[in-house]
Protein backbone atom coordinates (compact mmCIF):
# COMPACT_ATOMS: atom_id res chain seq x y z
CA UNK A 1 0.00 0.00 0.00
CA UNK A 2 1.33 3.45 -0.90
CA UNK A 3 2.56 5.64 1.94
CA UNK A 4 1.41 9.25 1.85
CA UNK A 5 2.74 12.15 3.90
CA UNK A 6 -0.61 13.74 4.64
CA UNK A 7 -0.09 13.67 8.39
CA UNK A 8 3.56 14.76 8.20
CA UNK A 9 2.86 18.40 7.38
CA UNK A 10 1.76 21.00 9.92
CA UNK A 11 0.68 24.53 8.95
CA UNK A 12 2.57 27.54 10.27
CA UNK A 13 0.54 30.30 11.97
CA UNK A 14 -0.97 32.73 9.48
CA UNK A 15 -0.23 36.46 9.56
CA UNK A 16 -2.87 38.20 11.67
CA UNK A 17 -4.30 40.15 8.72
CA UNK A 18 -4.90 36.93 6.75
CA UNK A 19 -6.53 35.27 9.75
CA UNK A 20 -8.87 38.23 10.23
CA UNK A 21 -9.89 38.30 6.55
CA UNK A 22 -10.78 34.62 6.64
CA UNK A 23 -12.59 34.90 9.96
CA UNK A 24 -14.76 37.67 8.55
CA UNK A 25 -15.34 35.57 5.45
CA UNK A 26 -16.77 32.87 7.67
CA UNK A 27 -19.71 35.17 8.38
CA UNK A 28 -20.37 35.96 4.71
CA UNK A 29 -21.82 34.29 1.64
CA UNK A 30 -18.41 34.27 -0.04
CA UNK A 31 -19.51 32.09 -2.98
CA UNK A 32 -21.82 34.90 -4.15
CA UNK A 33 -19.58 37.76 -3.06
CA UNK A 34 -16.58 36.33 -4.95
CA UNK A 35 -18.16 34.33 -7.82
CA UNK A 36 -16.12 31.78 -9.76
CA UNK A 37 -18.77 30.77 -12.29
CA UNK A 38 -18.12 30.82 -16.04
CA UNK A 39 -20.55 33.60 -16.93
CA UNK A 40 -19.21 36.01 -14.30
CA UNK A 41 -15.56 35.34 -15.15
CA UNK A 42 -15.97 35.65 -18.92
CA UNK A 43 -18.11 38.78 -18.62
CA UNK A 44 -15.57 40.50 -16.34
CA UNK A 45 -12.62 39.63 -18.60
CA UNK A 46 -14.42 40.95 -21.68
CA UNK A 47 -15.48 44.13 -19.89
CA UNK A 48 -11.96 44.80 -18.57
CA UNK A 49 -10.26 44.38 -21.96
CA UNK A 50 -13.04 45.51 -24.30
CA UNK A 51 -12.37 42.35 -26.32
CA UNK A 52 -14.41 39.21 -27.00
CA UNK A 53 -12.24 36.78 -29.04
CA UNK A 54 -10.51 34.28 -26.74
CA UNK A 55 -8.81 32.53 -29.66
CA UNK A 56 -9.85 28.98 -30.60
CA UNK A 57 -11.75 26.53 -28.41
CA UNK A 58 -9.05 24.20 -27.02
CA UNK A 59 -9.11 26.11 -23.74
CA UNK A 60 -12.84 25.80 -23.07
CA UNK A 61 -12.99 22.23 -21.73
CA UNK A 62 -10.02 22.53 -19.34
CA UNK A 63 -11.32 25.92 -18.17
CA UNK A 64 -14.70 24.43 -17.33
CA UNK A 65 -13.19 21.37 -15.67
CA UNK A 66 -10.96 23.62 -13.58
CA UNK A 67 -13.58 26.09 -12.33
CA UNK A 68 -16.00 23.25 -11.52
CA UNK A 69 -13.27 21.46 -9.55
CA UNK A 70 -12.29 24.64 -7.71
CA UNK A 71 -15.89 25.29 -6.69
CA UNK A 72 -16.60 21.73 -5.60
CA UNK A 73 -13.25 20.47 -4.27
CA UNK A 74 -10.81 23.25 -3.35
CA UNK A 75 -12.47 24.26 -0.04
CA UNK A 76 -11.43 27.89 -0.49
CA UNK A 77 -11.67 30.44 2.29
CA UNK A 78 -12.23 34.15 1.55
CA UNK A 79 -8.55 34.82 0.84
CA UNK A 80 -8.47 31.77 -1.39
CA UNK A 81 -11.49 32.86 -3.40
CA UNK A 82 -10.06 36.34 -3.86
CA UNK A 83 -6.76 34.92 -5.07
CA UNK A 84 -8.48 32.39 -7.34
CA UNK A 85 -10.74 34.95 -9.01
CA UNK A 86 -7.81 37.34 -9.50
CA UNK A 87 -5.73 34.56 -11.08
CA UNK A 88 -8.44 33.30 -13.41
CA UNK A 89 -9.38 36.78 -14.61
CA UNK A 90 -5.75 37.46 -15.49
CA UNK A 91 -5.60 34.20 -17.44
CA UNK A 92 -8.74 35.05 -19.40
CA UNK A 93 -7.65 38.65 -19.99
CA UNK A 94 -4.29 37.39 -21.27
CA UNK A 95 -6.05 35.14 -23.79
CA UNK A 96 -8.07 38.06 -25.09
CA UNK A 97 -5.07 40.39 -25.29
CA UNK A 98 -2.77 37.82 -26.89
CA UNK A 99 -5.36 36.90 -29.51
CA UNK A 100 -5.82 40.55 -30.41
CA UNK A 101 -2.05 41.15 -30.45
CA UNK A 102 -1.42 38.31 -32.89
CA UNK A 103 -4.19 39.62 -35.15
CA UNK A 104 -2.50 43.02 -35.28
CA UNK A 105 0.96 41.51 -35.72
CA UNK A 106 0.66 38.42 -37.95
CA UNK A 107 4.43 38.56 -38.51
CA UNK A 108 4.85 37.11 -35.01
CA UNK A 109 3.87 33.70 -36.41
CA UNK A 110 7.14 33.66 -38.39
CA UNK A 111 9.30 33.91 -35.25
CA UNK A 112 11.61 30.88 -34.98
CA UNK A 113 12.27 29.11 -31.68
CA UNK A 114 15.73 27.61 -32.14
CA UNK A 115 17.30 24.94 -29.94
CA UNK A 116 15.48 25.82 -26.70
CA UNK A 117 16.98 24.43 -23.50
CA UNK A 118 14.54 22.84 -21.03
CA UNK A 119 15.41 21.98 -17.42
CA UNK A 120 13.21 19.32 -15.87
CA UNK A 121 13.17 16.73 -13.12
CA UNK A 122 11.31 15.91 -9.94
CA UNK A 123 10.25 18.90 -7.88
CA UNK A 124 12.96 20.02 -5.45
CA UNK A 125 15.71 18.28 -7.41
CA UNK A 126 17.77 21.38 -8.18
CA UNK A 127 15.88 22.59 -11.24
CA UNK A 128 15.33 26.10 -9.86
CA UNK A 129 18.89 26.89 -8.80
CA UNK A 130 20.31 25.45 -12.04
CA UNK A 131 17.75 27.53 -13.98
CA UNK A 132 18.82 30.69 -12.19
CA UNK A 133 22.54 30.00 -12.63
CA UNK A 134 22.22 29.31 -16.36
CA UNK A 135 20.03 32.39 -16.77
CA UNK A 136 23.10 34.53 -16.01
CA UNK A 137 24.25 33.82 -19.56
CA UNK A 138 22.97 36.81 -21.60
CA UNK A 139 22.75 34.51 -24.62
CA UNK A 140 19.66 32.89 -23.08
CA UNK A 141 16.17 34.40 -23.27
CA UNK A 142 14.46 33.56 -20.00
CA UNK A 143 10.77 34.13 -19.16
CA UNK A 144 10.35 36.18 -16.00
CA UNK A 145 7.51 36.04 -13.54
CA UNK A 146 6.15 39.47 -14.44
CA UNK A 147 5.91 38.69 -18.15
CA UNK A 148 4.38 35.29 -17.48
CA UNK A 149 1.64 37.07 -15.54
CA UNK A 150 1.28 39.84 -18.16
CA UNK A 151 2.72 38.42 -21.39
CA UNK A 152 1.11 40.71 -23.95
CA UNK A 153 3.54 43.49 -24.94
CA UNK A 154 2.49 47.05 -24.17
CA UNK A 155 2.43 49.10 -27.32
CA UNK A 156 3.03 52.83 -27.34
CA UNK A 157 5.13 52.82 -24.15
CA UNK A 158 7.30 55.96 -24.23
CA UNK A 159 11.02 55.44 -24.68
CA UNK A 160 12.80 55.21 -21.35
CA UNK A 161 9.59 54.68 -19.39
CA UNK A 162 9.53 51.67 -17.08
CA UNK A 163 7.01 49.04 -18.08
CA UNK A 164 4.27 49.11 -15.38
CA UNK A 165 3.77 45.37 -15.76
CA UNK A 166 7.06 44.77 -13.94
CA UNK A 167 6.04 46.33 -10.62
CA UNK A 168 2.54 44.84 -10.76
CA UNK A 169 3.88 41.37 -11.50
CA UNK A 170 6.45 41.65 -8.72
CA UNK A 171 3.77 42.61 -6.19
CA UNK A 172 1.55 39.72 -7.23
CA UNK A 173 4.18 36.98 -7.07
CA UNK A 174 5.43 38.29 -3.71
CA UNK A 175 1.87 38.13 -2.41
CA UNK A 176 2.56 34.46 -1.71
CA UNK A 177 5.26 35.50 0.76
CA UNK A 178 2.93 37.99 2.42
CA UNK A 179 0.09 35.48 2.80
CA UNK A 180 2.39 32.62 3.92
CA UNK A 181 5.78 34.02 5.07
CA UNK A 182 7.24 30.53 5.51
CA UNK A 183 7.02 30.06 1.74
CA UNK A 184 10.01 32.38 1.34
CA UNK A 185 12.21 29.68 2.93
CA UNK A 186 11.06 27.21 0.28
CA UNK A 187 11.09 29.20 -2.94
CA UNK A 188 12.03 32.78 -3.77
CA UNK A 189 9.45 34.73 -5.75
CA UNK A 190 10.17 38.04 -7.46
CA UNK A 191 8.98 39.65 -10.65
CA UNK A 192 12.42 39.69 -12.28
CA UNK A 193 13.28 36.07 -11.47
CA UNK A 194 12.96 33.39 -14.15
CA UNK A 195 9.72 31.45 -13.92
CA UNK A 196 8.81 27.97 -14.98
CA UNK A 197 6.60 26.85 -17.83
CA UNK A 198 3.64 26.04 -15.59
CA UNK A 199 3.04 29.77 -15.28
CA UNK A 200 3.36 30.28 -19.02
CA UNK A 201 0.68 27.67 -19.70
CA UNK A 202 -2.02 28.92 -17.34
CA UNK A 203 -3.89 30.91 -19.99
CA UNK A 204 -4.52 27.76 -22.00
CA UNK A 205 -5.81 26.15 -18.77
CA UNK A 206 -3.73 23.02 -19.40
CA UNK A 207 -1.06 23.34 -16.74
CA UNK A 208 0.29 21.50 -13.71
CA UNK A 209 0.51 24.88 -11.96
CA UNK A 210 -3.29 25.06 -11.73
CA UNK A 211 -3.45 21.68 -10.04
CA UNK A 212 -0.68 22.64 -7.63
CA UNK A 213 -2.17 25.86 -6.27
CA UNK A 214 -5.61 24.31 -5.70
CA UNK A 215 -6.79 20.97 -4.33
CA UNK A 216 -8.67 19.87 -7.43
CA UNK A 217 -8.30 16.10 -7.96
CA UNK A 218 -10.86 15.94 -10.76
CA UNK A 219 -8.88 18.51 -12.76
CA UNK A 220 -5.63 16.65 -12.12
CA UNK A 221 -7.31 13.43 -13.25
CA UNK A 222 -8.49 15.17 -16.41
CA UNK A 223 -4.99 16.51 -17.03
CA UNK A 224 -3.40 13.05 -16.91
CA UNK A 225 -5.65 11.92 -19.79
CA UNK A 226 -5.66 15.14 -21.81
CA UNK A 227 -4.21 15.73 -25.25
CA UNK A 228 -1.27 18.00 -24.44
CA UNK A 229 -0.56 19.16 -27.98
CA UNK A 230 -2.74 22.30 -27.57
CA UNK A 231 -0.76 23.23 -24.45
CA UNK A 232 2.58 22.90 -26.20
CA UNK A 233 1.25 24.75 -29.24
CA UNK A 234 0.18 27.58 -26.93
CA UNK A 235 3.61 27.44 -25.28
CA UNK A 236 5.36 27.91 -28.62
CA UNK A 237 3.04 30.72 -29.70
CA UNK A 238 3.62 32.51 -26.41
CA UNK A 239 7.40 32.28 -26.80
CA UNK A 240 7.01 33.83 -30.25
CA UNK A 241 5.21 36.79 -28.71
CA UNK A 242 7.72 37.19 -25.89
CA UNK A 243 10.74 37.14 -28.19
CA UNK A 244 9.17 39.48 -30.78
CA UNK A 245 11.21 42.44 -29.56
CA UNK A 246 13.83 40.63 -27.49
CA UNK A 247 15.56 37.77 -29.25
CA UNK A 248 18.53 35.81 -27.91
CA UNK A 249 20.43 32.74 -29.15
CA UNK A 250 18.28 30.27 -27.23
CA UNK A 251 15.34 30.10 -24.87
CA UNK A 252 16.09 28.75 -21.40
CA UNK A 253 13.01 27.13 -19.86
CA UNK A 254 12.15 25.03 -16.85
CA UNK A 255 9.27 22.86 -15.75
CA UNK A 256 9.11 19.66 -13.68
CA UNK A 257 5.87 18.77 -15.50
CA UNK A 258 7.75 18.28 -18.78
CA UNK A 259 9.27 15.09 -17.43
CA UNK A 260 6.07 13.21 -18.19
CA UNK A 261 5.50 14.89 -21.55
CA UNK A 262 8.83 14.56 -23.35
CA UNK A 263 7.31 12.96 -26.41
CA UNK A 264 5.06 15.97 -27.04
CA UNK A 265 7.85 18.37 -26.11
CA UNK A 266 10.17 16.94 -28.77
CA UNK A 267 7.34 16.88 -31.32
CA UNK A 268 6.87 20.60 -30.69
CA UNK A 269 10.56 21.45 -30.44
CA UNK A 270 12.52 18.77 -32.38
CA UNK A 271 15.86 20.50 -31.73
CA UNK A 272 15.23 20.99 -28.00
CA UNK A 273 18.02 20.37 -25.50
CA UNK A 274 16.85 18.82 -22.23
CA UNK A 275 18.65 18.86 -18.88
CA UNK A 276 17.21 16.27 -16.50
CA UNK A 277 18.10 16.71 -12.84
CA UNK A 278 18.25 13.72 -10.50
CA UNK A 279 17.91 13.61 -6.72
CA UNK A 280 16.97 11.05 -4.09
CA UNK A 281 13.19 10.85 -4.79
CA UNK A 282 12.34 10.29 -1.13
CA UNK A 283 13.98 13.56 -0.14
CA UNK A 284 12.34 15.27 -3.10
CA UNK A 285 8.85 13.99 -2.22
CA UNK A 286 9.12 15.06 1.42
CA UNK A 287 10.13 18.58 0.43
CA UNK A 288 7.39 18.74 -2.21
CA UNK A 289 4.77 17.68 0.34
CA UNK A 290 5.80 20.55 2.61
CA UNK A 291 5.53 23.06 -0.22
CA UNK A 292 2.15 21.80 -1.43
CA UNK A 293 0.78 22.01 2.08
CA UNK A 294 1.94 25.60 2.44
CA UNK A 295 0.46 26.59 -0.93
CA UNK A 296 -2.87 24.98 -0.02
CA UNK A 297 -2.81 26.77 3.35
CA UNK A 298 -2.70 30.11 1.53
CA UNK A 299 -6.16 29.47 0.09
CA UNK A 300 -7.88 26.89 2.26
CA UNK A 301 -8.42 26.02 5.91
CA UNK A 302 -8.40 22.33 4.96
CA UNK A 303 -5.04 21.56 3.33
CA UNK A 304 -4.62 17.98 2.13
CA UNK A 305 -8.39 17.63 2.31
CA UNK A 306 -8.44 15.51 -0.84
CA UNK A 307 -6.38 13.05 -2.85
CA UNK A 308 -5.35 15.82 -5.22
CA UNK A 309 -1.60 15.27 -5.01
CA UNK A 310 -1.32 11.53 -4.50
CA UNK A 311 1.03 11.03 -7.43
CA UNK A 312 3.45 13.66 -6.13
CA UNK A 313 3.42 12.24 -2.60
CA UNK A 314 3.55 8.53 -3.29
CA UNK A 315 6.56 6.52 -4.38
CA UNK A 316 4.62 4.51 -6.94
CA UNK A 317 3.39 7.50 -8.94
CA UNK A 318 6.78 9.19 -9.06
CA UNK A 319 8.60 5.96 -9.88
CA UNK A 320 6.19 5.27 -12.74
CA UNK A 321 6.89 8.67 -14.30
CA UNK A 322 10.65 8.29 -13.96
CA UNK A 323 10.73 4.78 -15.36
CA UNK A 324 8.49 5.77 -18.28
CA UNK A 325 11.19 8.25 -19.32
CA UNK A 326 13.84 5.55 -18.97
CA UNK A 327 11.85 3.22 -21.24
CA UNK A 328 11.20 5.92 -23.83
CA UNK A 329 14.88 6.80 -23.94
CA UNK A 330 15.92 3.17 -24.29
CA UNK A 331 13.37 2.56 -27.05
CA UNK A 332 14.38 5.69 -28.97
CA UNK A 333 10.89 7.15 -28.63
CA UNK A 334 12.57 10.30 -27.36
CA UNK A 335 16.13 11.27 -28.39
CA UNK A 336 18.32 10.31 -25.46
CA UNK A 337 21.28 12.05 -27.10
CA UNK A 338 19.48 15.36 -26.59
CA UNK A 339 19.16 14.81 -22.83
CA UNK A 340 21.92 15.77 -20.37
CA UNK A 341 21.67 14.10 -16.95
CA UNK A 342 22.94 15.98 -13.88
CA UNK A 343 22.84 15.08 -10.20
CA UNK A 344 21.51 17.37 -7.50
CA UNK A 345 24.62 16.76 -5.43
CA UNK A 346 26.74 18.11 -8.29
CA UNK A 347 24.52 21.14 -8.83
CA UNK A 348 25.00 22.02 -5.15
CA UNK A 349 28.59 20.81 -4.73
CA UNK A 350 30.11 21.86 -8.06
CA UNK A 351 27.70 24.19 -9.86
CA UNK A 352 30.25 25.55 -12.36
CA UNK A 353 31.47 22.06 -13.19
CA UNK A 354 27.85 21.04 -13.76
CA UNK A 355 27.30 24.03 -16.02
CA UNK A 356 30.38 23.12 -18.06
CA UNK A 357 28.98 19.62 -18.60
CA UNK A 358 25.65 21.03 -19.82
CA UNK A 359 27.31 23.35 -22.33
CA UNK A 360 29.64 20.61 -23.56
CA UNK A 361 26.74 18.19 -23.95
CA UNK A 362 24.89 20.57 -26.25
CA UNK A 363 27.90 22.05 -28.04
CA UNK A 364 27.33 25.54 -26.66
CA UNK A 365 30.06 28.09 -26.00
CA UNK A 366 30.75 28.98 -22.37
CA UNK A 367 32.93 32.05 -22.02
CA UNK A 368 35.03 33.17 -19.06
CA UNK A 369 32.86 36.26 -18.76
CA UNK A 370 29.70 34.17 -18.41
CA UNK A 371 31.39 31.92 -15.83
CA UNK A 372 32.27 35.01 -13.78
CA UNK A 373 28.66 36.17 -13.92
CA UNK A 374 27.50 32.76 -12.73
CA UNK A 375 30.05 32.66 -9.89
CA UNK A 376 28.88 36.08 -8.69
CA UNK A 377 25.27 34.96 -8.73
CA UNK A 378 26.06 31.77 -6.81
CA UNK A 379 27.93 33.80 -4.18
CA UNK A 380 24.86 36.03 -3.77
CA UNK A 381 22.53 33.06 -3.23
CA UNK A 382 23.91 30.84 -0.45
CA UNK A 383 21.67 28.02 0.72
CA UNK A 384 19.36 29.19 3.47
CA UNK A 385 19.63 32.87 2.50
CA UNK A 386 15.91 33.32 3.15
CA UNK A 387 15.73 30.89 6.06
CA UNK A 388 15.95 27.13 6.31
CA UNK A 389 13.21 25.00 4.78
CA UNK A 390 12.50 22.25 7.30
CA UNK A 391 10.25 19.26 6.76
CA UNK A 392 9.67 15.76 8.11
CA UNK A 393 10.79 12.51 6.55
CA UNK A 394 9.01 9.18 6.89
CA UNK A 395 9.89 6.45 9.33
CA UNK A 396 12.86 4.20 8.62
CA UNK A 397 10.46 1.37 7.77
CA UNK A 398 8.53 3.45 5.23
CA UNK A 399 11.73 4.81 3.70
CA UNK A 400 13.01 1.27 3.26
CA UNK A 401 9.84 0.28 1.39
CA UNK A 402 9.99 3.34 -0.85
CA UNK A 403 13.69 2.89 -1.51
CA UNK A 404 12.93 -0.45 -3.14
CA UNK A 405 10.42 1.22 -5.49
CA UNK A 406 13.09 3.66 -6.71
CA UNK A 407 16.01 1.19 -6.87
CA UNK A 408 16.12 0.94 -10.68
CA UNK A 409 15.99 4.70 -11.10
CA UNK A 410 18.72 5.40 -8.54
CA UNK A 411 21.00 2.68 -9.85
CA UNK A 412 20.67 3.83 -13.45
CA UNK A 413 21.77 7.40 -12.75
CA UNK A 414 23.99 6.77 -9.74
CA UNK A 415 21.83 8.84 -7.40
CA UNK A 416 22.99 8.81 -3.76
CA UNK A 417 20.43 8.29 -1.00
CA UNK A 418 19.90 11.29 1.29
CA UNK A 419 17.38 9.73 3.68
Amino acid sequence: MAVRRKQKWRPAPRPEWVTRINEEGGHMDIENIVPLDEESLLHSAKRKTGLSDFGGTDWVEPFRVMIKAIEEEAALNLMGRLMARSDILMMLENRLLLTEFRKRHPEVAAEEIRKPVFILGLSRSGTSILFEILSQDPGFRVPKYWEALFPCPLEGLAAGKVDPRIARGDALVKQWHRVAPEYSTMHENAGELPCECGYLLTSCFISDHLGAIHQIPSYNAWLTQADLHPAYCFHRELLQVLQWKERRKHWLLKGPWHIGNLRVLFETYPDACVVQTHRDPIKSMSSTTSILGTIAWMRSDRPFDSDSWNELMEAEGNAARLEAVMRERDAGVIPSERICDVLYKDIVGDPIGTVRRVYECFGMELTAEVIDRMRSYIASKPQGKFGKHTYDLDSAEDISKERAVFRRYQERYGIPSEA
